[in-house]
Parts: C-alpha cells; sequence; structure tokens
C-alpha cells in the first residue's frame, strides 16, 4: 500500500508569530474585575395564577400554598386542601446587579416545579426574594411572558420553546440595597478572569507606569492589589475608570483544543512543533527546521502547528485521525502546548 509523506518546515513560522506590539492588546475592563463588585443571585419560592387549565394537577405543596396565602388575605374558609388546575408553583430566580439601589427594577425568572404543562397567560404573586445570606433584597409579581415562539411569530398558533419557563420583564423590585461605600474605599483588589503570572505583572507594572509610583502589586497569577493614591482619594469610581480603560497584551499557556465529534481545532498562538518524524496509517509525517548553515549545528525546532493542520486537511484527514496524531505528538514532548480533547 503505497504511503503519503508530508514534510513541513519552519521557514513560514513569521506569519503567525507577532511581537506584543503587533497583536491586538485588550482593555483592562474585559481580561480583570474588581472584586467586590459583582451580581448577587436571589431565589424564592411563589404561585403563577390565572393559566388556562395548564396548572399543577392537585400538587400538594402548591394546595397547601394556595390554603395558606387564602389564610394571610383573611378568607377562613377551613379548607384544609385547594385543587385548581389554574394554578402552578414556581422558582423564582434573579440576578441582583452590583450598587442597586431601593426602588430599581430587574427581570426575574420563574420556573415550575409541579407537573404544570405551560405558563402562559399567568400572573406571579408577590414572592419576596433572598440572598444566600438569607435576607429578602427584592420582591416579585408581574405577568409571566413566554417570550421566543417556535414554529412563527407570537401570532402565528406556535407554542413556546420551553412552557414550563418564563420571565417577568422588570417584575422584580429592589427593596434593600447591598452594603458598600465603593468612593470611600482605601484598597481595591483586580481578579484576572483567566489567571496568568505574566499578564499579573505587566498589569502590576502597567498600573504603576500610569499612576507615576508604586500602587499595584501582583499577589499571585490571578490577582493584583491596588492601593489608592492620596490625588484620588474618595474619588474610587475615576480611578478604577482610569485603569479598566487602560490597554494591556493579555498572556496565556499554549493550548491546542480538539473536538472529534464536530471536528473542530483551536490553536493558541504560542503552539510550537519540534521536530518529530510522524507515521500514522498510510501517512509519513515529518516536521523539521529550515535548512542552511545553521544545520551545521542542529536543525532549529519551532515548526508552524498551523501548517501541519492544513496539510493534514489537504489530505482529508479524518477528526478521529487528527485527534491520534496530536495526542502521539503530546505524548512524544514534540508538542509544546497543552491537549485538550472535548
Amino acid at each position: 500500500m503505497k504511503r503519503t509523506r508530508i514534510t513541513v518546515r519552519a521557514g513560514l513560522l513569521a506569519l503567525v508569530m507577532l511581537t506584543p506590539s503587533q497583536l491586538q492588546a485588550a482593555r483592562v475592563k474585559d481580561i480583570a474585575s474588581i472584586k467586590g463588585v459583582r451580581e448577587n443571585l436571589l431565589i424564592g419560592y411563589g404561585l403563577v395564577v390565572g393559566v388556562k387549565g395548564t396548572g399543577d394537577s392537585g400538587t400538594d405543596i402548591t394546595s397547601k400554598s394556595m390554603v395558606r396565602l387564602f389564610e394571610k388575605m383573611g378568607i377562613q374558609s377551613g379548607a384544609t386542601d385547594f385543587k385548581s388546575k389554574n394554578v402552578a408553583a414556581v422558582i423564582v430566580t434573579a440576578k441582583l446587579p452590583p450598587f442597586a439601589r431601593a426602588g430599581t427594577r430587574m427581570d426575574v425568572t420563574v420556573s415550575s416545579i409541579g407537573d404544570a404543562g405551560s405558563l402562559e397567560g399567568g400572573t406571579l404573586l408577590v414572592t419576596p426574594l433572598r440572598a444566600g445570606d438569607q435576607n429578602v433584597y427584592a420582591v416579585a409579581q408581574g405577568p409571566v411572558s413566554l417570550g421566543q415562539l417556535t414554529g412563527g411569530s407570537a401570532g402565528g398558533g406556535g407554542g413556546a420553546s420551553f412552557p414550563t419557563t418564563a420571565r417577568v420583564p422588570n417584575g422584580g423590585l429592589i427593596e434593600k440595597e447591598v452594603d458598600g461605600n465603593f468612593t470611600q474605599k482605601k484598597t481595591f483588589v483586580l481578579s484576572l478572569n483567566d489567571p496568568d503570572f505574566t499578564t499579573a505583572a505587566r498589569l502590576a507594572r502597567m498600573i504603576n507606569t500610569e499612576l507615576a509610583g508604586k500602587y499595584a502589586m501582583a499577589r499571585d497569577s490571578g490577582t493584583v492589589d491596588l492601593i489608592v493614591p492620596f490625588n484620588y482619594e474618595g474619588n474610587g469610581v475615576e480611578l478604577i475608570a482610569t485603569i479598566e480603560n487602560l490597554q494591556l497584551n493579555p498572556d496565556s499557556k499554549a493550548r491546542v483544543v480538539l473536538n472529534e465529534r464536530t471536528g473542530t481545532i483551536v490553536i493558541g498562538e504560542n503552539v510550537r512543533i519540534d521536530n518529530v518524524a510522524i507515521s500514522h496509517g498510510d501517512l509519513a509525517i515529518e516536521v523539521s527546521g529550515p535548512k542552511g548553515p545553521k544545520e551545521k549545528v542542529g536543525i532549529i525546532g519551532g515548526s508552524n502547528i498551523k501548517d501541519v493542520v492544513k496539510a493534514l486537511n489537504t489530505l482529508g484527514v479524518t477528526p478521529k485521525d487528527l485527534t491520534a496524531i496530536f495526542q502521539a505528538l503530546r505524548a512524544s514532548g514534540a508538542l509544546q502546548a497543552d491537549l485538550e480533547v472535548l
């Protein structure tokens, strides 16, 4: 059986090896966040009423909830059970935005927990929303909206994709604010979205250059501590606005991600392959450095992995074979990158 031989050289390496000045810089606000400035998750239990016969069919928790609701409203019917398919028990969830003030409204999501068939046409009754500390930070109420419909527009007769989950636009009313005095802070902590020692060190140096002093220090690969300069005291918003718009070239580990099911290959810009020869089925693959005077002291490694993949794709190599080849390269130590197979 005839074997196909591929030789890939490092001559085109300059096409993908860009210097830091050529790479697209990112804003600090896109690669890091301020510790403590985040959303808070809220949750509550409520009832959706007014659904057209698609509610819970005698679920015990729904029945007891309705009896208790009537008692709170002063209706003493003496009944211990309540059955109606126009009511559905739901879990209500929401995200409390950072720095949200009392009186601000937000969207909430309701999800059926019984055997209701649909929440269409229903109205969420007043529902307290609690955070992890068990304090009530918001209340929710309002008509539910199923949103996107399948099979056409809202008037086209199509059904909702997930009729047991819906939203209440602006249905949440914030009642309690999260404590915090941002403007008077003396220190801030910047957390990198993707921890990396090089990026953390670059960020600290850039901030110190911008502020003309030793105010930032990288604590570890994902954290940069920042002391508020004297001229920014009482004005933390202006300080953070200045820092988050700085342009930084983030660094990252070399990585290859393979999805064998879809045939997708994602290759980081720092991925390199050393000189290596591979035999796989009918393929003979040789990766080598450029020819020239330097061969007298040894061939230079570091061939362009992009060329290897392009050559293999030209021959119609299957995703399964590509995965096997890359795994073999990684096992041999020739692939200078982390390999992740999905």
